[in-house]
Formats: C-alpha cells, sequence, structure tokens
C-alpha cells in the first residue's frame, strides 16, 4: 500500500488523493444476469454469486457496462491499451492462436506500445497478471514485455481446468515465461490462490500495486471442480460441444465467487481494503448457457446481450455503498480512469478512446456524453450508440432501436425515424474513417462456422 504522505493530483477534480491498489478482476463470457445482483436466479445449491452480490451493495453498479467488442481477445487489447482495438493488428483476429493471419509472429500486443500496467509500473505501482492473457504468444508478446511485473496463468484464449490443455492440444500455463509442469489442481482456485498470494506480499510495501486477476471461468471446457473425469474424456477437445449444461455453468460461476470472496478477504485481512479500487467486469456478454435477460443475442452478436457485461466497482475510501448509475462505459474507459484515479498521465503519442468515469465513480449521478461504436468481420456487423439510440447493421439489414425503452431491441424504428437513422449512421462512418480497415486475412473463421456457432464459440 502507499505510505500517507506518497499522494497524487486526482485530474477529475484536481485534489491530492492517495493513490490507491488497483484489482481488476475480469470474468470470461459471463452473461449480464449471471449474477444475483443483476436479476440472475438462484440455482439448486443456493445464491450463485453471494459475494459480487455484496461487493456491488457495497459499491457501484454499472446498468450500462459495454464490452469493447462481443468477443474476447479484442476486448482484451482495448481494456489493456485505453484505446479502441481496432488500431491494432492483432484485434482483428478471434480467436487469437498461433495460426492466425499470414504471420502469426506478428499478431499479438506490441511490447512498446504503452499500457496500463506498463503506465502505472513506470509510476512506482507494482504489478502482476493472474489468469488469462490471450495478447499474443511467445517469445515476441507476452505479459512481461508489456508492463507487468509478475505472470501467472494460460497464454491463450481457454484451456481445461485440469489439463491446461489450449486449442492446439498444446499444454498451455505459464509462470512468468516458463511453462509450468504438473497437476496442480483446478485452475478457477489456482488464480485465486495466486492472486492472494499477490495480495499478501505486496501488501506491506511502500508502492501501491495493480494486480489483474483475469479467471477464465465460465469459459468453456464445461467443468466444476468435481469433473475431472470430463476433463479426462474430452482430451484435447477443449471446444466441448457434447457437454455441459446450467448447474455446471452456475456451479463455475459459484466457484469463481468464492475466489473473490476470498480476495476481498484477503485485502481487508491484510489492511489495505479501504485504499484498494476493485472493479469486476466481463470480457463479452454471455455464451451457450447464460443469462443474458432482458436482452438478445449473444457472445459474437452487437446486439446488447453480446456487449452489455456486468460491472461493478468497489473503493470503500471513494465509492459510496449501494451506489446504482446509468452512465455508459466502456472497457477502454478503465485505462483513463484508473490512470486519474492514480494521478497518472497517458502517455503522450498514444492518445487515449477511453474516458474517464472518476468523477462517476465518487458520484453515480454524474454523467458525460458516451457514444460508442463497434464492428465485427462475422456477418459483416457494425453498431453505434449515441444516448438512447443504437444503430446496428447486421448483414445487409439496417435497424434502429431506441434501447431506453427497448432493451430487447425488437422495434425496428429505421422507417419512423428516417432522420435520426441518417445522422446515426454518419457518426459511426466518420468514427470508422478514423480506424484502420479489416485485413482482408483476419482470421475470424478458424473456429466460428456456422455449425460452431449454434453450440460454441471461442474466446
Amino acid at each position: 500500500m502507499s505510505s500517507p504522505d506518497e499522494c497524487s493530483q486526482d485530474p477529475a477534480n484536481d485534489r491530492p488523493v492517495q493513490r490507491p491498489n488497483i484489482v481488476f478482476i475480469l470474468a470470461d463470457d459471463l452473461g449480464y444476469a449471471d449474477l444475483g445482483c443483476y436479476g440472475g436466479r438462484d440455482a439448486a445449491f443456493g445464491r450463485v454469486s453471494p459475494n459480487l452480490d455484496q461487493m456491488a451493495a457495497q459499491g457501484l453498479r454499472f446498468l450500462n457496462g459495454y464490452a469493447n467488442s462481443a468477443v474476447c481477445s479484442p476486448t482484451r487489447f482495448a481494456l489493456i491499451t485505453g484505446r479502441y482495438q481496432y488500431r491494432l493488428r492483432g484485434a482483428a483476429e478471434e480467436p487469437l492462436t498461433r495460426r492466425s493471419g499470414k504471420n502469426p509472429e506478428l499478431i499479438g500486443l506490441p511490447p512498446e506500445h504503452p499500457t496500463l500496467p506498463s503506465l502505472l509500473r513506470d509510476a512506482g505501482y507494482r504489478s502482476g497478471l493472474i489468469g488469462k492473457w490471450h495478447l499474443g504468444y511467445a517469445p515476441r508478446f507476452g505479459p512481461l514485455l508489456s508492463g507487468y511485473d509478475e505472470f501467472f496463468g494460460p497464454m491463450s484464449g481457454a484451456v481445461d481446468y485440469f489439463s491446461y490443455t489450449s486449442f492446439d492440444g498444446s499444454r498451455d500455463l505459464y509462470e512468468g515465461s516458463q511453462p509450468v509442469a504438473g497437476k496442480l489442481g483446478y485452475l478457477t482456485d489456482l488464480i485465486t490462490d495466486r492472486a492472494c498470494d499477490f495480495i499478501a506480499r505486496h501488501s506491506g510495501a511502500a508502492a501501491p500495486f495493480m494486480l489483474s486477476v483475469h479467471y477464465t471461468a465460465p469459459h468453456w471446457p464445461w467443468e466444476t471442480r468435481d469433473d475431472e473425469a470430463e476433463s479426462e474424456r474430452i482430451g484435447s477437445k477443449i471446444h466441448h460441444v457434447d457437454g455441459g449444461n446450467l448447474p455446471v455453468y452456475q456451479r463455475m460461476i459459484h466457484h469463481m465467487d468464492e475466489g473473490i470472496g476470498r480476495i476481498l478477504a484477503s485485502l481487508r485481512e491484510h489492511g489495505v481494503d479501504d485504499d484498494t479500487l476493485v472493479v469486476f467486469t466481463s470480457d463479452n456478454g454471455g455464451e451457450r448457457f447464460s443469462d443474458n435477460w432482458p436482452f438478445v443475442g449473444k457472445k459474437m452478436d452487437l446486439l446488447e446481450g453480446g456487449l452489455r457485461v456486468p460491472l461493478i466497482a468497489r473503493w470503500p475510501a471513494q465509492i459510496a455503498a449501494a451506489g446504482l448509475t446509468r452512465q455508459p462505459m466502456m472497457s477502454m474507459d478503465w485505462m483513463p480512469t484508473l490512470l486519474a484515479a492514480a494521478g497518472v498521465a497517458p502517455h503522450p503519442d498514444y492518445p487515449l478512446d477511453g474516458l474517464s468515469m472518476l468523477a462517476t465513480l465518487r458520484d453515480p449521478q454524474a454523467s458525460r456524453a458516451r457514444p460508442m461504436f463497434w464492428r465485427m468481420k462475422y456477418r459483416s456487423q457494425w453498431a453505434a450508440i449515441d444516448g438512447d439510440w443504437k444503430y446496428l447493421k447486421l448483414d445487409a439489414n439496417e435497424f434502429l432501436f431506441n434501447i431506453a425503452v427497448d432493451a430487447r431491441e425488437r422495434a425496428n424504428l429505421a422507417e419512423r425515424e428516417p432522420t435520426r437513422l441518417a445522422a446515426l449512421k454518419a457518426r459511426y462512418a466518420a468514427w470508422a474513417a478514423t480506424m484502420p480497415g479489416i485485413p482482408d486475412d483476419a482470421a475470424y473463421s478458424l473456429v466460428y462456422t456456422p455449425a460452431t456457432m449454434a453450440t460454441s464459440a471461442s474466446g
């Protein structure tokens, strides 16, 4: 934890604040209503997410949290850079694998690009990533090359929870830059154990810390702590289209929630609870067994079900309990928000697309305009949101929705509101003109075929 006299200027209101510790927790493929605090149903064993529900009660819950993409790796590019993922070649790939593109050795997060952990490291923070990376493979890419001091987890998009087998059948579990051998246990629990160890080691230091906890749960393969036999059955076929069910999926979320409870307890145990900003969200909307209510669509769709995600922030020293906000916020907004909280300036040569929402953390009624834009090669999707209105292009079809009253995107108002449609299309076109085009060899077809999309997706 930072010492009492180790202060910085808060760019939001220009007053000195103590630099917080930061714990950023990211779930994988979690649906909007999978948590109790977002209306989720109880499971047969009881509440699915009691610790996250309590975290929301003690902090601020966003109703309009959005992922930067409807798939995994592109969102992670945006999250770590604070910029639209389309600015980087690697973010055009999904799934990001060793086979991606014509030059796979070039596909990843360039080590020279400033990141949230690299900027915080340069300002004196100690940093660690525990969990999923999915931003390129060694030796050209990796967490230790992009600002993290420590890393434990898989490099790829998904691994088996017991064998740590990746898409291509190879083992994928690393400590720093070195492969880890042996069977160590259930991956969700390993991530929690390492996160708690990081907090224990760094809480007494003079410098503050930033810890990224990127769970692979509840991404397939569908395995709870009790499903090692299922892991052995499926072997290297981790897409797992012939397995899983709702009880297993909910139990996977519950295992993650238990781990988050342990992380929060570790912060209290080591006396850094009040001065630690903890964020929880998901990388995209839910998948096969997810509950995305009230939205339609899912992962891979630019409908609300593929983009809207749970988003909770807890910081007892600065965020009032039981807060609720309708302020829209995207994944990439967290970099400027966390930099502002730490009093750290962004890199002048890499202007951020994200917007700081630090004022909203302190006052849930504070608001700022937040237009948002997306595009995906899959099904030639485009989307733009400005206030209550959303423009969506899906294949050759165009839609205009008032998502404030029609969250399920059922009433296409394109013909009734031609002027509004034209204005929002023009705004999308102006934004798109500032972004690089989608490369012809972008590898969205590696796993996402019509046959697999009916049941599963990768990332």
